[in-house]
């Protein structure tokens, strides 16, 4: 549950680092041989379910549609990033993210319709594994997580933190909250399918491929998109 702009940062991310990729032992990388692994059982999983689900999804759903329901898991997501605000000592982006909230859900009709962008409240993005690498906790080495994707030895537990990754235990009708779930992983996946071409198109080496955009993105989204120089952080 993201912003709608994060496929498009993620191929851009994706195509910058096409020449990176050497093949090189990356010491961010100790866990190699098993994150290949893992990597290569979820390219399968995906081919086989995940894509052609989201490929079908796209197809018998309007960009209305998917619009509204993207703006509905949106709205959720601003509840993790007011509180990892605070959490950062960010109290004015927590106002913002919170104010969003509000504004969303009246307004926007249950966060159907983005209505406080409109209005110049921008949308955010933080989760717990950013607030962690905002007090100094390192990332550790890269691990991709069986099913889920590409993490870190500190963002994946920080996961299970977040309010999206348990919102609808919320709600006692199990069928409701696992087809919101199911809907959820389905609508996120359906906004990477050009990304994800373009992952299959340019790259040598997917998995080198995936791995350097995906921390270059993340080592961003921990530092608000200014970075230190990598000397100055040790």
């Amino acid at each position: 549950m993201r912003p709608s702009c994060a496929p498009a940062a993620l191929a851009t991310l994706l195509l910058a680092s096409a020449c990176a990729t050497t093949g090189a032992h990356d010491p961010s990388d100790p866990w190699e041989a098993m994150n290949r692994k893992t990597y290569a059982l979820n390219q399968e999983i995906d081919k086989a379910v995940l894509k052609p689900v989201a490929q079908g999804y796209v197809k018998v759903t309007t960009p209305f549609v998917r619009a509204r329901v993207s703006s509905f898991f949106a709205n959720i997501a601003d509840v993790g990033t007011g509180m990892n605000d605070i959490l950062q000592g960010k109290l004015p982006y927590a106002i913002n993210d919170f104010g969003r909230i509000v504004v969303n859900t009246t307004f926007g009709v249950a966060g159907l319709w983005d209505v406080a962008s409109g209005l110049g409240v921008d949308k955010r993005d933080e989760d717990f594994g950013q607030t962690l690498g905002w007090w100094g906790v390192p990332p550790g080495p890269y691990f991709v997580i069986p099913f889920l994707g590409p993490s870190t030895a500190r963002d994946a537990p920080a996961r299970a933190v977040d309010p999206q990754w348990f919102y609808s235990r919320a709600i006692d009708n199990s069928a409701v909250a696992w087809g919101l779930w199911g809907l959820d992983v389905v609508q996120t996946r359906a906004q990477l399918l050009k990304a994800t071409n373009v992952l299959e198109q340019a790259a040598l080496d997917p998995y080198l491929f995936t791995r350097d955009a995906w921390l270059q993105r993340r080592r961003n989204q921990v530092y608000d998109g200014k970075p230190p120089l990598e000397d100055e952080e040790k």
